[in-house]
């Protein structure tokens, strides 16, 4: 049984996924399993996958073009690993990410644990400084900017068993670290740039305002907050995300 499970959804992510995979081939921690989740590419990602000769490596094809939550649900039901981990098909990793994360997992005791990232352009050429980790990340405080990201983060799923994504939300990552956070009291922070985060000027995530109110649900439907306290914490986020970000479109 491997002790680290790789979540990764793929969607028409061929221009970045040969790096991508590499990066993940690079790791000095090798008990490690791979599951991708496919979407329904249309492009040749899948050809890409199916090219690297790895037994560690599992590729599902999803019946149907569900989105990234749906993708990584798949894969989560199949994980066998005690940590999980997350990479989406176009970032990367450094070669020491596995290693360091599961060391300081078991060295801290942590339930969850997230290191910096490199903010990059498509080339992997860093746009802005790197995102720092929070000296500490709780529900409240998660509630009012998402602090973690995806691919720089790591649980460990025999503590807090495995969290996975509502489907059909664009802020299906914000809700699956909301939940997570209920169970325990904070997730702690290795602070080195372990990974580099590809920042897509067209992305969803870059277009906030196309958004708004997929986040106020976040908090409406998700957390059952009154629409008074969701409107505040929504206030908040667009707030906190166009200080994260402004510096890099404008």
């Amino acid at each position: 049984m491997p002790e680290v499970s790789i979540i990764t959804p793929c969607y028409n992510s061929s221009p970045f996924l040969e790096e991508t995979i590499q990066s993940v081939m690079n790791q000095t921690f090798t008990d490690w399993e791979w599951l991708i989740t496919d979407d329904q590419s249309t492009d040749n990602s899948v050809k890409i996958i199916q090219k690297v000769s790895d037994a560690r490596i599992v590729l599902t094809i999803s019946k149907k073009n569900g989105g990234a939550g749906h993708a990584r649900n798949i894969s989560l039901q199949k994980a066998k690993g005690r940590y999980i981990t997350f990479l989406d098909a176009d970032d990367f990793w450094e070669p020491r990410f596995l290693e360091e994360m599961v060391s300081f997992m078991k060295k801290e005791k942590a339930e969850i644990a997230y290191s910096n990232y490199a903010r990059c352009d498509e080339n992997l050429v860093p746009k802005i400084e790197d995102f720092k980790a929070d000296t500490e990340v709780t529900f409240n405080n998660l509630l009012k900017t998402c602090r973690l990201s995806l691919l720089s983060s790591m649980y460990d799923s025999k503590r807090v068993g495995k969290e996975f994504f509502p489907e059909g939300s664009k802020r299906e990552d914000h809700v699956m670290w909301l939940n997570l956070l209920k169970k325990i009291p904070k997730g702690k922070p290795l602070p080195k740039t372990m990974a580099k985060y590809r920042m897509h000027p067209t992305s969803i995530s870059r277009k906030k305002q196309n958004i708004v109110k997929d986040q106020y649900l976040v908090y409406k439907d998700f957390m059952k907050f009154s629409t008074l306290k969701s409107l505040y914490y929504t206030a908040n986020w667009a707030m906190n995300g166009f200080l994260k970000y402004s510096k890099i479109f404008n």
